[in-house]
């Protein structure tokens, strides 16, 4: 029996304990619901969620419930043909018996091959109510105590390789030094004399002060 978590899951089950199912609109549906019988197991599974599956179990404890819903212009389950003298839907009403420990997904149950043949898994088939048999009951149980594996972690993508650095010479502001791309300040040119000794180019050297002169001899007054 499929449920919206969002408009009524197993948590809300097991809070109320019992619950009409109405809102069944399908003639092949309500089919199945009248076929039930008193203490007939339920697989609650979760539909229209990510991902939908089995959340819990119920059974059926009461059996050609008028679905109330069918009266009441304000709900989207109203029909307007439907006469109390006359009501077209009816239902089972389920109680809470446990929510699995371990959820058992859609496609948790397309992976087991003995549950190939479930009508869930048919192409198409959406019906809200729907039977299984006594085998494949026991199978969904079973898987939901035990627990899934963990999802295949994605290969991570290669790392692109790093483009090499290129080296990049810098122009010092001093002319007579330059500092290289390492950083350190290399010696300032020479520049060679015609004569073959060289010298450093920079301020030209002063001149050798020339001797001073004697003073002349003092002369003495009488």
């Amino acid at each position: 029996m499929k449920s919206e978590p969002d408009q009524f899951g197993i948590a809300d089950l097991a809070r109320v304990q019992i619950e009409p199912w109405t809102g069944v609109r399908s003639y092949f549906a309500r089919a199945h619901m009248r076929a039930m019988s008193v203490d007939d197991a339920v697989l609650f599974h979760h539909s229209n969620a990510t991902p939908p599956g089995v959340a819990g179990l119920a059974r059926v404890v009461r059996t050609k419930v008028v679905d109330e819903t069918q009266f009441d212009p304000d709900s989207k389950y109203y029909d307007p043909k439907a006469t109390r003298e006359q009501p077209i839907w009816d239902c089972v009403e389920v109680a809470y018996v446990a929510t699995l420990p371990h959820f058992v997904s859609l496609d948790r149950i397309r992976a087991e091959p003995p549950l190939a043949d479930m009508m869930l898994l048919r192409r198409g088939m959406r019906l809200s109510v729907q039977p299984v048999t006594e085998a494949q009951y026991e199978a969904i149980v079973a898987l939901g105590q035990i627990e899934p594996p963990p999802p295949p972690k994605a290969p991570r993508a290669p790392k692109a390789p790093r483009a090499p650095k290129t080296a990049k010479a810098t122009t010092a502001s001093n002319p007579a030094t330059s500092r290289s791309a390492s950083g350190s300040k290399s010696k300032p040119a020479v520049k060679g004399t015609g004569a073959g000794k060289p010298r450093a180019t920079g301020r030209p050297s002063k001149p050798a002060a020339k001797p001073s002169p004697k003073p002349a001899p003092a002369k003495r007054s009488r």
